[in-house]
């Protein structure tokens, strides 16, 4: 890219100069897992992050490879983490 902007190393895309700082923000602060959120319509087991029981009626995040999480419980380790390490 020219001298008026820059290929940001996190997400690949080009971002003019004076869009930059916002750019950074915006990508390192979103989720880097992509993941379903839908309300478990059947108790399910346990959550392996929380230990407690997963209930029918809970919101829960299922992620591509079918796990299934408390959806708050996802969302705060992509929080503090910035990425989520496969628990199960």
């Amino acid at each position: 890219m020219t001298g008026t902007g820059f290929k940001c190393p996190i997400c690949s895309k080009s971002v003019a100069s004076d869009e930059m700082e916002m750019h950074f923000i915006m990508c390192l602060s979103k989720p880097r897992l992509s993941y379903n959120d839908d309300v478990l319509s059947k108790d399910a087991g346990e959550c392996v992050i929380c230990l407690e029981e997963l209930l029918q009626g809970d919101t829960i995040a299922r992620l591509p490879c079918l796990c299934i999480y408390h959806k708050s419980c996802i969302d705060s380790c992509l929080l503090l983490k910035g990425h989520f390490a496969h628990f199960g």
